[in-house]
Formats: C-alpha cells, sequence, structure tokens
C-alpha cells in the first residue's frame, strides 16, 4: 500500500511538473523555463540546429523568455 501512494505522490509530481516547466534542448545545453500557464504544450522543446527560428514563432515560449536564452 505505501509503494502505491509514493507512486502516486511521483507521478503527481511528474505532471505537475510538465505543466509548469519548458525543457528547451539547443544544441550544445539544456534549458528549462517556467511557463506562463499550466498546460502541457511546448513541453519539451527540440531547438538544435536550425529549429532555434522556430522559437520565436512560439507566443508561449516568448512569453517565457526564450529569447533571452537564445541572445546568451
Amino acid at each position: 500500500m505505501k509503494k502505491i501512494i509514493v507512486g502516486l505522490i511521483f507521478l503527481i509530481g511528474l505532471i505537475l511538473t510538465s505543466l509548469s516547466v519548458h525543457v528547451v534542448h539547443l544544441d550544445d545545453s539544456v534549458e528549462v523555463l517556467v511557463k506562463t500557464k499550466m498546460t502541457f504544450t511546448d513541453t519539451y522543446v527540440d531547438a538544435r540546429g536550425a529549429k532555434k527560428f522556430e522559437l520565436l514563432t512560439k507566443p508561449r515560449l516568448i512569453e517565457a523568455g526564450i529569447q533571452k536564452v537564445l541572445d546568451s
């Protein structure tokens, strides 16, 4: 019974984390941005190579501050 409760708490934590952050995979690093709204949209974003420019067309990522990440 304890394993089920611990498993449920872990699962709820994963769900809340995926609702709260954007994980952006860049060429040489991985950046984590806090979402402005709790959705599953763009939880993981692959931005390697020329895909970086597509990030500037996604309003949720712009609100989260992707411009600062790409400038640095």
